[in-house]
């Protein structure tokens, strides 16, 4: 393994930062966790950043398909190499010694790039099963990469008489509604990119032109598609949070948190009026303060859950 010319702290203290600069709502929910994990979820989170970055940055917008393609090409290789246990600069290192820490499979990082790889072709999708394919190769699997650093309750490990939970789907759920939500917040962030990811199936139910949506218009068949869209979100929010209360304990409440705060940008839209072409939706601050504690009692509903089932 290379030596890094930094050492692994100021590594992990650059992600700390770049996931507070650039991830705020869920940067705050890392910070309830206890110190291995947040910094394990850091790491994690700039690769994807890293990841996404290749097709969606400023600079990559200017390359050529063929540049794309090779770029993701590399990273998919410099992907494997940190798994293997090769680094090359200090985010390597630091991934590396996350995976060292917090053992999982390459394969949700592999299907990632493939999510990344469809952003080279495709800029509308025909339906819902589509694009449900997408969102989970490009956020879907964040929960996969997580679940292993969130780990599940060892009270529900160490009972013989019960079979141990798999979060996977709720881990899954969970990435596919934070990507929803991301769809909505960022319409019209897309479009100025020529994309439309709302899916064509739902536009031609509401009447509602991808003409319309180039150009912004805001009409009573853009809010009833965008009311449909949100109701859809929650919908895999709520999917997700069946698995939340088979967490390990010390995760619970940072999860609920993350959970309850991503899901208030689906209300921030609607305050909006579904006015996303003109504003970007965000959860306050005092918005934030409260969801705090009313989290906290959730956990606590979900440890009186885990008493239950396992005393039955």
């Amino acid at each position: 393994m290379a030596k890094p010319s930094l050492n692994l702290e100021d590594a992990y203290e650059a992600c700390r930062k770049e996931t507070a600069q650039w991830a705020k709502t869920f940067y705050l929910g890392t910070m309830l966790l206890p110190p291995a994990k947040r910094k394990a979820i850091w790491a994690i989170y700039v690769w994807c950043r890293r990841t996404d970055e290749l097709m969606d940055s400023i600079e990559a917008q200017k390359k050529s398909r063929n540049e794309l393609s090779d770029r993701l090409n590399k990273w998919e290789d410099k992907t494997k190499n940190i798994f293997a246990g090769n680094t090359e600069d200090d985010l390597d290192a630091v991934l590396a010694d996350t995976l060292q820490k917090f053992p999982q499979s390459i394969q949700p990082y592999i299907d990632m790039i493939e999510g990344q790889r469809m952003d080279l072709d495709t800029t509308r999708y025909k339906t819902f099963d589509e694009l449900e394919l997408y969102c989970y190769r490009v956020a879907g699997t964040v929960g996969l990469m997580t679940q292993g650093v969130i780990g599940i309750d060892s009270a529900y490990k160490s009972n013989p008489n019960k079979p141990c939970p798999d979060t996977s789907k709720a881990a899954i759920a969970l990435g596919i509604a934070n990507q929803l939500t991301n769809i909505l917040r960022d319409v019209g962030e897309d479009r100025g990119r020529g994309r439309i990811y709302l899916p064509l199936e739902d536009l031609a139910k509401f009447n509602y032109s991808e003409e319309d949506l180039m150009n912004g218009k805001i009409n009573e068949n853009w809010k009833a598609l965008m009311s449909f869209q949100l109701a859809r979100a929650r919908d895999w929010f709520l999917k997700s949070e069946e698995g939340i209360k088979w967490l390990s304990i010390d995760a619970r409440w940072p999860i609920w948190t993350s959970l309850r705060l991503y899901s208030g940008i689906l209300n921030s839209i609607e305050k909006l009026d579904y006015d996303v072409f003109n504003n970007r939706a965000y959860v306050k601050g005092w918005v934030k303060a409260i969801n705090l504690p009313i989290s906290y009692l959730i956990t606590i509903n979900d440890e009186k859950y885990k008493l239950r089932t396992l005393l039955n």
